[in-house]
């Protein structure tokens, strides 16, 4: 499962320097080391001094090792078995207090972050650096959150689109795809029933896709994705919940931020040099 720590490690590896990386790479396949092992015995095992095993940790926002093992040991005290979550019987707007809706969101973010592979993240990062263009798609409730998540991206890149079947005319946007293409799936209940015959338009297009869904559709996802992303969605099964897919998209929009800073930072100047010409903002 991976940790606050993994995740500081993810967003921020490739401004670490080498001897740096070597403790990430070390910390990356056993993060439990952090509780058993002093400052000392991680240096030695990363083949790093004491003092770079020092700075690595001030690079990532701690200020000293004994704050990383004081997080560890709070996080794996708060692990508690995942189950159906069942709403105490209390009087509040809506039916429901504040805190059940925080804590059943709180669960649904920290089981779905906890339970995502440390190795994915570069992974899929790496893929949508090099993709000519990165296509978003999503049917009812998931079409505004595919809209948000184009929005993020092309903040970050350009060739940033979003497949919307305007007008019903599927064809020529799908024209439009292409090899090394990236499509990112966002899906929840119910699906339509167009949706396989646009995943084989985009396998045969041979486009990358990640998926983001619900646990129960991960393993059929296994099966058309090259990466998927389950998120955990409990509710009161009345409205749905998008908050852990939405976090989801802006992990993967930081993660680019940081492997691609400069890219990203001449973009977004040439996005705000636009905005001034065009005299959009106040």
């Amino acid at each position: 499962m991976a940790s606050r720590l993994i995740l500081r490690i993810q967003e921020k590896f490739t401004r670490l320097t080498s001897s740096e990386q070597k403790i990430a790479n070390v910390l990356m396949e056993n993060q439990g080391l952090v509780e058993t092992h002093t400052a000392t015995e991680l240096a030695s095992l990363a083949g790093v001094s004491k003092a770079t095993t020092a700075r690595f940790f001030r690079s990532l926002g701690y200020s000293d090792f004994e704050e990383v093992r004081i997080q560890a040991r709070e996080e794996r005290n708060s692990r508690a078995p995942y189950g159906r979550f069942e709403p105490r019987k209390e009087t509040a707007s809506l039916g429901r207090t504040l805190s059940e809706h925080l804590e059943l969101e709180q669960r649904n973010l920290s089981r779905t972050f906890e339970e995502m592979r440390s190795d994915l993240l570069p992974e899929i990062t790496a893929v949508l650096q090099s993709a000519p263009r990165i296509w978003f798609l999503g049917f009812g409730d998931e079409y505004g959150i595919a809209r948000l998540g184009r929005t993020l991206f092309t903040r970050l890149r350009h060739g940033v689109h979003q497949i919307e079947g305007s007008g019903q005319d599927w064809a020529a946007e799908l024209s439009m795809t292409g090899p090394r293409d990236v499509l990112i799936l966002l899906s929840f209940e119910p699906r339509p029933r167009l949706l396989p015959t646009l995943l084989a338009h985009a396998r045969t297009t041979r486009m990358r896709i990640i998926t983001i869904s619900d646990h129960a559709y991960a393993a059929q996802a296994q099966r058309f994705s090259d990466f998927v992303l389950p998120c955990h969605i409990a509710s009161y099964g009345i409205l749905p919940t998008h908050a852990t897919m939405m976090s989801m998209l802006r992990l993967l929009a930081l993660s680019y931020l940081g492997q691609n800073p400069e890219a990203v930072s001449q973009r977004i100047a040439t996005l705000d040099a636009i905005n001034d010409e065009l005299d959009l903002s106040e």
